[in-house]
C-alpha cells in the first residue's frame, strides 16, 4: 500500500497527490505539516530527517523531496505517457520538472505567493513583489509560447511534464495580480481544470494560507 505524508494545502503535496489519481494508484494519504503537525514526531524524522513534506512509503520503499517522488512514481508506476521509452525522450520531461524547481516555483510561489498573499500586508516589500512579478511574466510567456505547438507540455496527452507547472495555475489566476495575455496557457490550464484529479487535489482553496508566515 502507498501511503502519501502532508498537508492538502501544500502545493508539493498537491504534485503527488494529482500524480498518484492520474496513476490510478490505491494510497492512503496521511495528513502532515501545518495545523495537523507530526513533522517532528519520532516516526516522522524516521522517514524524512529534513522534517518536511511530502513523503511516501511505497512497501519497504520510503522517498522524499516531491521531485524525486514525481519521478519515482512514474517511473514505478506510470504509464508511456508518464514514463517514457527512452533517456532522450525522459529528458524531456524531466527538464519541464527542474525547470519548474529552479525557476518559475521560486518566481511564483517563493516570491509572489509567498511576498505578496502569505506575508501580511504591512511587511510587504513592493519593489520585490514588482520584481517577482516580472520574472513570472517572462516565464509563463515562455510557457505560453512552448504550448503553442501542443495541448501539454510532453505532447498530445497529459505527461509528468505538466505536473509541476501545472499546479501552479490554480493559485497564480485566482491571485489578484496583474498577467500577461496567455492564450495557450489558459487553453492549457482548462483542459487540466476538465481532469477530476486535478479538480480534486490542485484545485482547492487555500484562504488558510493568507498572511501566514509559519508553514
Amino acid at each position: 500500500m502507498l501511503t502519501i505524508w502532508g498537508r492538502r494545502s501544500s502545493y508539493n503535496v498537491q504534485k503527488v497527490l494529482w500524480l498518484a489519481d492520474e496513476l490510478a494508484l490505491d494510497y492512503v494519504h496521511r495528513p502532515a505539516g501545518g495545523e495537523d503537525g507530526g513533522l517532528e514526531s519520532a516516526e516522522f524524522l524516521a522517514l524524512n530527517p529534513n522534517g518536511r513534506i511530502p513523503v511516501i512509503q511505497d512497501g519497504e520503499t520510503v522517498v522524499w523531496e516531491t521531485h524525486s517522488i514525481l519521478r519515482y512514481l512514474a517511473a514505478a508506476h506510470g504509464n508511456d505517457d508518464f514514463r517514457r521509452k527512452t533517456p532522450a525522450a525522459q529528458s524531456e520531461a524531466d527538464r519541464w520538472l527542474d525547470w519548474s524547481l529552479s525557476e518559475l516555483e521560486p518566481a511564483f510561489f517563493g516570491g509572489v505567493f509567498w511576498g505578496f498573499y502569505r506575508t501580511p500586508g504591512d511587511q510587504h516589500d513592493d519593489a520585490a513583489i514588482e520584481r517577482s512579478l516580472a520574472r513570472c511574466d517572462r516565464l509563463y510567456r515562455r510557457l505560453d509560447s512552448h504550448l503553442a505547438d501542443a495541448p501539454f507540455l510532453g505532447g498530445e496527452r497529459l505527461g509528468l511534464a505538466d505536473i509541476p507547472a501545472g499546479a501552479t495555475l490554480y493559485r497564480y489566476f485566482e491571485l489578484e495580480i496583474p498577467r500577461p495575455p496567455l492564450p495557450n496557457i489558459e487553453a492549457w490550464y482548462q483542459r487540466l481544470q476538465a481532469r477530476p484529479a486535478y479538480q480534486r487535489h490542485v484545485m482547492r482553496p487555500f484562504g488558510e494560507l493568507y498572511g501566514r508566515l509559519a508553514y
